[in-house]
């Protein structure tokens, strides 16, 4: 059985316009959500066995203050530029080639590619993965290679909104 996590990068900020999207970083809302939702996830899955990341800031920086929360090595995050802005498709093409000696693995990316992954893989669909929002599906396969459309069974759906108040606008753009 193979378990995937699905998490969309933390809040990003906006606040230095000129700044080219690959480089933008968590504001101060995404830098409190990234921990938060990997205690969340540590209390559910424990160390997942691997942690694959875009390398985009916003979301590499997610992925390593996730790590810390869930006891995973920051220098063994792997960072792969096929998940920036990838589509389903893709991303479903970097999952079928991860190795078989991981059965829990957490990809960290960003939308829609992520939210048009789950509803490939899934039964269930979801209009929007909302920023830090993670995703855990099983597998009854036993080798990422045999990951196909719809066999995905979604166990929960976590997301930082469901434990805080919504804050005001201003605040999240800083």
């Amino acid at each position: 059985m193979k378990e995937l996590i699905l998490i969309r990068h933390a809040k990003s900020s906006w606040k230095f316009p000129d700044l080219p999207d690959f480089e933008r970083p968590l504001n101060k809302r995404g830098k409190r959500d990234a921990p938060f939702i990997g205690d969340v996830l540590f209390k559910r899955i424990g160390t997942p066995d691997f942690i694959i990341s875009s390398p985009a800031t916003r979301a590499f920086s997610t992925a390593k203050k996730l790590s810390r929360s869930l006891n995973y090595p920051i220098d063994k995050i792997k960072k792969d530029i096929k998940i920036y802005l990838a589509e389903e498709v893709e991303l479903l093409k970097i999952i079928k080639k991860l190795s078989d000696k991981y059965q829990k693995v957490i990809l960290i990316g960003h939308n829609p590619g992520l939210t048009d992954l789950f509803n490939m893989l899934c039964h269930k669909t979801i209009e929007n993965i909302p920023t830090c929002g993670s995703l855990h599906l099983k597998f009854t396969q036993d080798s990422w290679e045999n990951i196909i459309r719809k066999t995905g069974e979604m166990t929960f759906f976590e997301y930082p909104k469901k434990y805080f108040v919504k804050e005001e606008n201003t605040s999240e753009n800083q």
